[in-house]
């Protein structure tokens, strides 16, 4: 099953878990709007739902290589992970709201298995290097795939039914990820008496991402990114309002309990979130399938250029069919950026510490994520072509520190791990 069958599993697997995730940002402000008529407690469960990631992406990265009976970590994460979704859906709005952030929390926490555990796993499926390239390549498509059809999903079944039926299938599809995952070969668990301790295994992988240049520079970049990024959700829901009625906009989360007037409505925001999830996918298979002319450190840069760019034209023009296009062109610039990342991670990260460095990376990335989702949420008022011109600037002054860390790395010594791997010796 490992060399035939073990990869399709995994990517069913991955795109099920991602499908789920992916489709909360906008499944939670459905629901908020819908239950309670703002889209600010959508924003406040988003960040609950993010937060956790920070804290427990370390932990999950030492655990996944040290627990006894890795199919049962896996499989019980992606359940919690897909009750909480449920549970969410029909207590959003209904229960206090210290309960829903309670639920959120626990279903955030296992976030950084679906978002960089499952990603470890694919160095135990794939064995040489031309496989595994191409493998993550792929899996980063998955995310992409998911996005498509996470926001699409949602978007279409809370036109047809309501957004809580929407989102009960996203936790359907992270149920369906629970029981696949037990299915996955695992290596055998070698019990070791001599090695680090726990303590020393999360310490390990924190300093490996600061350490070594590639990963502090990608790492610093994506969370930049991702405090945009996090927002980009509320803001499209909030955006359409502004196509009609710029005044709703300015109004903030009060301007979209008003709705558009050209028929779009808030689910116009889940269109606009497919189309940007829609661009990526076909900018990471595209990544997949045919070798850039740059290197991955350049297609990051220009990743996240493009991205930017796309995003800021889209808060200047008033037109929403333009706006989905430049939507979609957005995620076509960021979808390769991904596929950088989980590339500049498998290469430059010591082995011993690759699941800390793929779940700390995610982890660090989706924190950022979950407080730009609490900024939208409270600058709300502010209009929504604003929010998004912030998004935007964010990427560009993510490109800028990537170029600038890895220029002020490349002239100091290299990091142990990376002498080691190049056969030269650290020199000051």
């Amino acid at each position: 099953m490992r060399g035939r069958f073990g990869v399709p599993v995994y990517l069913t697997t991955a795109y099920l878990a991602r499908f789920a995730d992916e489709g909360m940002p906008i499944a939670l402000a459905l629901l908020a709007i819908h239950r309670t008529g703002s889209a600010a407690q959508g924003a406040f469960l988003l960040t609950a739902w993010m937060a956790p990631h920070v804290l427990t992406a370390p932990l999950t990265g030492s655990l996944a290589k040290r627990v006894r009976y890795p199919r049962l970590f896996y499989s019980g994460a992606l359940g919690v992970f897909a009750v909480s979704i449920i549970v969410l859906a029909l207590t959003v709005g209904r229960a206090p709201s210290a309960v829903t952030l309670v639920v959120a929390l626990a279903g955030g926490s296992c976030g950084p298995i679906v978002t960089g555990g499952l990603s470890g796993l694919l160095s135990g499926l794939l064995t040489d290097a031309a496989s595994l390239q191409r493998g993550y390549a792929l899996d980063a498509a998955t995310f992409n795939a998911a996005a498509v059809t996470g926001a699409a999903a949602v978007t279409l079944v809370a036109g047809a039914a309501t957004p809580v039926v929407a989102t009960v299938v996203l936790g359907g599809g992270a149920v369906v990820a629970a029981l696949l995952v037990a299915a996955l070969p695992y290596p055998p668990v070698v019990r070791s008496t001599g090695g680090p301790s726990l303590v020393a295994d999360l310490g390990s992988g924190l300093l490996a991402v600061w350490r070594i240049v590639e990963l502090r520079a990608i790492t610093l970049a994506t969370v930049i990114a991702f405090g945009g990024i996090g927002g980009l959700a509320m803001t499209a829901v909030l955006l359409v309002d502004d196509v009609d009625d710029p005044g709703a906009a300015a109004g903030g989360a009060a301007g979209a309990e008003l709705g558009a007037e050209g028929g779009e409505g808030h689910f116009g925001g889940g269109y606009l979130m497919t189309a940007f999830a829609l661009g990526g996918l076909v900018g990471s298979l595209v990544l997949a399938r045919w070798q850039p002319f740059a290197t991955v450190q350049r297609l990051a840069v220009y990743a996240l250029l493009g991205t930017g760019a796309a995003l800021a034209a889209a808060a200047l023009v008033p037109s929403f069919p333009v706006r989905v296009a430049l939507f979609a062109l957005a995620g076509v610039c960021d979808g390769p950026l991904l596929g950088a990342t989980l590339r500049l991670r498998a290469e430059h990260a010591p082995s011993a510490v690759l699941p800390q460095v793929f779940t700390i990376g995610a982890g660090l990335k989706m924190s950022a994520a979950a407080c730009g989702a609490a900024l939208t949420g409270a600058a709300a008022g502010l209009g929504a072509p604003s929010l998004l011109l912030a998004i935007a600037c964010l990427q560009f002054v993510a490109a800028f520190l990537y170029v600038l860390v890895r220029s002020r790395g490349a002239r100091p010594a290299k990091s142990p791990a990376e002498a080691r791997r190049s056969g030269v010796r650290s020199s000051t």
